[in-house]
């Protein structure tokens, strides 16, 4: 796979990235077993094997679970840890944790940052995080504390870099200012069926601060994939058949799957957007690679953005 780097740190990485929250089975699941276990280290097993080497997690992911699976694949394999790059995230904390009673809400102390940290280190079986994000903005952030566990947790060589994820301009610029090195990434959602960042400034600033965008969930959790037929009562069927025909349309142009047209699109902006592919199906895992392949055009885009809005670009 082609690789690229990431702009603010010293790290090389393939040019789509492998999310892990589904190792587990599912987003919030509790208990795995043997079988499961065997089954996520196959997976991560057939990512390495299709060239990605950015591995996305977060402390949340099936309960801490999806981690401790990457961990396993690590232990077995671990001539890997020379061309993985590990990133996972923190900051989101279930409810009735630790204590029965408690919202579910996020936390951005210093305390909860480094405790955090410590525990993946634990699982993912290695001695430093590469990458490690604040999850979702915690409404009760204090830059200076969140400076404060960066610069502890990096002179403890227990995270080499940091970023960001679903974090509004406005707060990142709060952040960075409180920070002796730059961020290096903003991990968002954003897709045909996501445009959001296209308009809000999220990825204005990216360019403007050579921060690389990380794209979540790019196939809008499956509603962009090839195969996909939106139900009979969906409130959205029409505006998604209107988007789905045209990327079909660019897909039999081109010689390419609806899937690769649709992270091809994401590939084409200039800010440098690294999908996340989340799916455990080894054969969707190596089509994604295809995108990369996809001769996205400038008119192919615009093509494409106004059928995902429904009117042309403003």
């Amino acid at each position: 796979m082609n690789a690229t780097n990431l702009l603010q740190c010293n790290l090389k990485v393939s040019r789509i990235a492998y999310g892990c929250m589904r190792l587990a089975g599912g987003w919030d699941r509790h208990r795995v077993g043997a079988k499961e276990i065997e089954q996520g280290v196959a997976i991560v097993e057939a990512a390495v094997e299709c060239g990605y080497t950015l591995f996305d997690h977060a402390d949340i992911y099936g309960d801490t679970a999806c981690e401790m699976i990457f961990g396993q694949a690590m232990l077995k394999h671990p001539e890997w840890r020379e061309r993985l790059v590990v990133a996972t995230k923190c900051g989101i904390r279930w409810a009735d944790q630790p204590e029965p009673g408690a919202p579910y809400r996020y936390d951005f102390s210093c305390e909860h940052i480094k405790r955090s940290v410590e525990g993946s280190l634990q699982r993912l079986q290695i001695e430093a995080i590469d990458l490690l994000q604040l999850h979702r903005p915690d409404y009760l952030a204090d830059p200076a504390d969140i400076a404060r566990a960066f610069v502890e947790l990096h002179t403890e060589g227990k995270v080499r870099y940091f970023g960001v994820s679903n974090f509004r301009p406005s707060l990142v610029r709060a952040l960075q200012q409180a920070l002796p090195w730059p961020l290096a990434v903003n991990q968002v959602e954003i897709h045909l069926n996501r445009l959001d960042c296209l308009t809000d400034g999220t990825l204005d600033q990216c360019l403007e601060l050579e921060m690389t965008p990380l794209a979540w969930s790019p196939l809008d959790r499956g509603r962009l994939a090839t195969g996909y037929t939106p139900e009979e009562n969906d409130p959205r069927a029409a505006d998604r058949l209107r988007l789905l025909r045209e990327l079909d349309a660019i897909g039999t142009e081109l010689g390419y799957g609806r899937s690769e047209v649709a992270l091809a699109w994401l590939l084409k902006h200039p800010s440098g957007i690294i999908p996340i592919i989340g799916s455990v199906k080894p054969e969707r895992i190596r089509e994604s690679v295809r995108a990369l392949e996809v001769p996205m055009s400038r008119e192919n885009w615009y093509r494409l953005m106004e059928a995902a809005r429904g009117a042309r670009a403003a």
